[in-house]
C-alpha cells in the first residue's frame, strides 16, 4: 500500500468501509459466516465437516461464489489501469444491486452468495502485474503488514510507514459498524446504500490519475 501515492490510500479505506458494511451484513444475517473473510468460513468449513455437514456446505458455497468474483474481477481488470478498477467497481454495484431485490424479496441466500462474488470482484481494483496489491476486504496481511513497520520505525526505519495499514484497517472497522447499525434498522434495503457506494467509488476510481 505504501507503495500508492496518498490520494490512494483514502480510496482504499473507502473499499474496505464497504466490504466491511457488507461483512457485517452477512455475519448478521448467517450467523457467523462472511463473505469478504474467507479464512474464517475456512474454519468454519473444517469444523462443519466434522460436526455439522449442513454447516460445511454453506461455507464452501460462499468460498466458491467468493472465488468465482476473484475470477471476474482479475478478467476485468487485467491491466491494473484505473478505467480497468472503474469497470471492477461497476460489476460490484450491479452484483450489489442484485442482492439488494434477491434479499428483498426474500432469497436470501442467493443474496448471500452474491455478496461473497461482490466482495471477490472488489479485490481487484488495485492489481500490479496480475496481483492484488491491496487487499481491500481482508485485514489479517495489512495488520502483518502494519507490524512490521511499526517494528522497523522502532529500529530506525521510517516513523510513519506503519499508518497506511491502520488507515485500511480502521476503514472496515467503521464500514462493518454502520452495516450493523442499517441491518438492523433497514434490513436488506441497506445494500442499496452499499451499492451507491460502490457506483460513487468507481467514478473515483476512473478520475484518479495514477
Amino acid at each position: 500500500m505504501i507503495r500508492y501515492k496518498r490520494r490512494f490510500w483514502a480510496l482504499a479505506a473507502a473499499l474496505a468501509a464497504l466490504a466491511g458494511f457488507v461483512d457485517s451484513i452477512a455475519f448478521i444475517q448467517l450467523g457467523g459466516y462472511f463473505v469478504s473473510f474467507m479464512s474464517g468460513n475456512s474454519t468454519r468449513l473444517a469444523v462443519g465437516i466434522s460436526q455439522a455437514p449442513a454447516e460445511a456446505w454453506l461455507a464452501l458455497g460462499l468460498i466458491a461464489a467468493f472465488m468465482a468474483g476473484v475470477i471476474a474481477g482479475a478478467l476485468v481488470n487485467r491491466s491494473g489501469a484505473r478505467r480497468g478498477g472503474a469497470l471492477v467497481l461497476a460489476l460490484v454495484t450491479v452484483l450489489l444491486c442484485a442482492a439488494a431485490m434477491l434479499g428483498q424479496g426474500g432469497a436470501a441466500f442467493w443474496a448471500m452468495a452474491l455478496l461473497a462474488a461482490a466482495m471477490g470482484v472488489e479485490n481487484a481494483v488495485f492489481l500490479r502485474d496480475g496481483e492484488v496489491s491491496i487487499g481491500v476486504t481482508y485485514m489479517t496481511g495489512a495488520l502483518v503488514r502494519m507490524g512490521q513497520r511499526i517494528a522497523g520505525a522502532l529500529t530506525g526505519g521510517p516513523a510513519f510507514a506503519w499508518a497506511p495499514y491502520l488507515i485500511l484497517w480502521l476503514g472496515l472497522i467503521a464500514g462493518a459498524a454502520l452495516g450493523a447499525i442499517a441491518f438492523v434498522h433497514f434490513g436488506f434495503a441497506c445494500l442499496w446504500f452499499a451499492a451507491a457506494a460502490a457506483a460513487l467509488l468507481g467514478v473515483t476510481r476512473l478520475y484518479l490519475r495514477d
